[in-house]
């Protein structure tokens, strides 16, 4: 199951997250889509536009006002010869800029011109605050309401040194994501729990009787069935 000759549009935001882009790019490619790349002014302080082009051999796109691109209309052309655009990084500030519909620099205004049924998918990354604080989470219940499917954050040790919720999902994820846009998924709709890893039955307050499960087998269970669509909640045990 490969997404080989679907048109991706990459929109890479300013973090330090950035340079797992390239790496999404690679894989992108190695299943056979093809890529295009807005990188934002702040994505050029993580990783560099000739970085970007030689992955996706194609030119980045980066300014509103280029005289080239926007001579064709390019913000427009771009989002048409998209079937579907993965954000990743996407910053707290670039969500902030989509839930309020702003529009002042070429990513922006790319997003705001894209037709409804063009999806998108979003990869946050950025310190565990910034996630948690309220005015990140209203934008995230927005652009949810509005259909936008949101992947991860995943939690971890961050950049910064701290630990929490706001890592970016591994480029794999993402690639994985974007392939269930593409093909059925007959369990979409459907909540699923899934339990793994040793069990304890106490037999008196001291006692109990165990087992050496590993979880690898569930692990499996509830990636396959996260595949085909579910909403999968798993329970790890120690």
């Amino acid at each position: 199951m490969t997404i080989q000759d679907k048109s991706i549009l990459l929109v890479i935001t300013g973090g330090i997250a950035a340079y797992k882009a390239l790496e999404l790019i690679r894989l992108l490619r190695k299943d056979g889509a093809k890529v295009r790349c807005i990188l934002t002014k702040s994505g050029e302080e993580f990783v560099t536009p000739m970085s970007v082009s030689a992955l996706c051999e194609h030119p980045v796109y980066t300014d509103l006002f280029s005289l080239k691109d926007e001579a064709e209309m390019g913000h427009i052309r771009l989002t048409r010869e998209a079937d579907l655009i993965i954000i990743a990084p996407a910053s707290a500030d670039f969500m902030a800029k989509m839930a309020h519909g702003l529009a002042n620099d070429l990513a922006s205004t790319t997003l705001l011109a894209t037709d409804e049924d063009t999806p998108i998918l979003l990869a946050p990354a950025m310190n565990h605050r910034m996630w948690e604080n309220k005015a990140t989470q209203a934008n995230v219940a927005t652009l949810k309401k509005r259909g936008l499917t949101l992947l991860g954050p995943d939690i971890g040790d961050m950049a910064c040194g701290e630990h929490g919720p706001g890592r970016m999902v591994e480029p794999q994820a993402i690639l994985d994501a974007a392939k269930g846009f593409f093909f059925e998924r007959p369990l979409a709709g459907y909540n699923i729990l899934v339990t793994s890893g040793p069990t304890f039955e106490p037999l008196d307050p001291v006692r109990f009787i165990g087992n050496r499960s590993s979880g690898k087998q569930g692990h499996a269970i509830a990636a396959a069935l996260h595949k085909a669509g579910a909403d999968v909640t798993l329970v790890s045990g120690p």
